[in-house]
C-alpha cells in the first residue's frame, strides 16, 4: 500500500498505540451505560429482534478509523520522483596499439595470445562508455586500425577484425606502433590522453626509436601504459609455414624486452605490467580501467507529490458520515 511513500514526520505513527487505549476505554463505557433488568418469567412480552441497535458501533469504528488517518497525514505521507541528469566533465580519449606479429599467435595463453587480448580488450572498452578509443595495429611497421571514437560498436567491431597477416611487414616495431598512436592523440583536446601499448617480443624493426616515440608522448601530454605479453619460459610459438599455408609450431623462448617497456611507461607517467596468463591479463586491464577514470558530475531532481491531502479527505468523510447516522439512523440510541 505504501510502497514508493516515505513519511516526513515518522514521529506521529507513535499515536497509533493509543488506538487500542481508546477501544478499551469504548469497551468499558459501552459496558457501563448498558441497563440490566432482572425478571423471574418473560411471558406476556412481545420479543423483537432488531439489528439496528447492535449496529451502533459501526459509529465508534469511523471514529476510529478517522483518527488513524489523520494521524497518519500528520505523518506527513508524499512520493518522491527522482529524475538523474549525468554530465561527463572530464573526457579521456585513449588509443590501444596491439602487436600483431606472427608471435601473437602463440598458445601460451588460451586459444592464442591474439585472442585472448582481443577478448578482454573487447570488455574493457564496453567498461568505457563516456570516453572516445582508437586502436592501431603494428608488427614490423604500423597504421591505424580505428581513429578515436566515442562509437564502442565500430570499435569492438575492428577489433574483432584483427588478426594475423603476411601483408604487414613482419618483425615488432614498438617504435612505430608508439609513434602512430601519439599521432592519434596529439590533436585531441581531451583533459586525459592515454596510450595502451601492449607486445610480445622487443624492437627489432621499423624506422622509429621507442625511446623518441616516447619523447613525442610526453611532449604531447600523453600517458602509456605497456604490457609484456607471454608467458614465462618457453611457449609454443609459429616457426615457419607450411606447403599447405598453416603455421608449424615449436617450443621457443619468450623473449619480451621489458627494459624498454618500463622506461617508456616511466617516461610517460604511465605503468608497466607483465600478463602470463589470461586472467593475470584480466587484471591488468581492470587496473587500468581503475586507474584511468572519467569524472562524471551528476544531478539528481527531486520531484515531491504530497499524500496526505486525501488522508484527511476521508477522515473528515467518515467523520462527516458517523455524524450523519448518529443524528438520523441512531439518534435514539445514543
Amino acid at each position: 500500500m505504501f510502497e514508493g511513500i516515505e513519511f516526513l514526520n515518522k514521529e506521529f505513527f507513535w499515536l497509533l498505540l493509543a488506538l487500542p487505549l481508546v477501544i478499551l476505554w469504548y469497551i468499558f463505557k459501552n459496558k457501563k451505560q448498558t441497563a440490566e433488568l432482572k425478571i423471574s418469567s418473560l411471558k406476556g412480552f412481545k420479543i423483537t429482534n432488531s439489528w439496528l441497535p447492535k449496529l451502533k458501533h459501526i459509529l465508534f469504528v469511523f471514529r476510529l478509523l478517522a483518527l488513524a488517518l489523520l494521524i497518519t497525514a500528520l505523518a506527513r505521507p508524499r512520493t518522491v520522483d527522482v529524475s538523474t541528469k549525468t554530465k561527463t566533465t572530464r573526457g579521456i580519449d585513449i588509443v590501444m596499439a596491439i602487436d600483431v606479429s606472427a608471435s601473437m599467435l602463440a598458445k601460451d595463453l588460451s586459444p592464442n595470445r591474439l585472442e585472448a587480448l582481443k577478448k578482454v580488450a573487447a570488455e574493457f572498452i564496453k567498461g568505457r562508455p563516456n570516453d572516445r578509443i582508437g586502436l592501431v595495429e603494428y608488427a614490423g611497421e604500423s597504421y591505424t586500425k580505428t581513429p578515436i571514437t566515442s562509437d564502442k560498436a565500430i570499435v569492438i567491431r575492428s577489433l574483432k577484425s584483427i588478426k594475423y597477416n603476411n601483408i604487414i611487414e613482419g618483425g615488432t616495431a614498438i617504435g612505430m606502433g608508439l609513434a602512430t598512436a601519439v599521432n592519434r592523440l596529439k590533436d585531441s583536446k581531451a583533459t586525459s590522453k592515454v596510450i595502451i601499448l601492449l607486445t610480445d617480443g622487443v624492437n627489432n624493426s621499423g624506422f622509429i626509436d621507442p625511446k623518441i616515440a616516447s619523447e613525442l608522448a610526453v611532449e604531447y601530454d600523453i600517458k602509456t601504459y605497456t604490457i609484456g605479453l607471454g608467458t614465462n619460459g618457453m611457449a609454443l610459438s609459429p616457426v615457419g609455414i607450411l606447403p599447405n599455408g598453416t603455421f608449424q609450431y615449436g617450443r621457443i623462448q619468450v623473449e619480451i624486452d621489458e627494459e624498454l617497456l618500463k622506461e617508456i611507461a616511466n617516461v610517460t607517467g604511465g605503468k608497466y605490467f607483465r600478463a602470463t596468463n589470461n586472467r593475470k591479463l584480466e587484471e591488468i586491464y581492470d587496473e587500468i580501467n581503475k586507474l584511468e577514470k572519467t569524472e562524471i558530475e551528476e544531478f539528481k531532481f527531486y520531484n515531491y507529490e504530497e499524500k496526505y491531502r486525501s488522508l484527511v479527505f476521508f477522515a473528515g468523510l467518515l467523520l462527516l458520515i458517523e455524524i450523519l447516522l448518529r443524528f438520523t439512523v441512531f439518534r435514539n440510541f445514543n
